[in-house]
């Protein structure tokens, strides 16, 4: 199953057009549907690499101001603002999301 299947219409379609999909789903539909999941859902590693990459970025950029500071030589802007924008998308993607049925 090679096409991507974004709505419940292209399933129905895809059941319809495909015996054996339509016999896999009779038999085991929660596996079907878990199986079709998009990667950026399912794919645990992905999540880990972008924390990872944000975390390191964090942890060079305080190294550097460190250093930098101990240098006795002013830290740039710009280094602050990648260590800013990766404490803000870390705590974006690590903050719980909002509890069902509150807002």
């Amino acid at each position: 199953m090679g096409k991507r299947i974004a709505t419940i219409e292209q399933l129905a379609e895809a059941v319809r057009s495909d015996p054996a999909l339509a016999a896999r789903v009779r038999e085991d539909p929660a596996e079907v549907l878990a199986g079709m999941a998009s990667p950026l859902e399912s794919d645990v590693w992905i999540y880990r690499l972008v924390v990872g990459a944000l975390a390191l970025a964090l942890l060079i950029t305080v190294a550097g101001a460190i250093l930098l500071a101990m240098q006795g030589r002013a830290v740039p802007d710009v280094l602050l603002a990648i260590g800013s924008g990766a404490v803000g998308a870390l705590a974006g993607l690590l903050a719980p999301g909002p509890a069902p049925g509150r807002r």
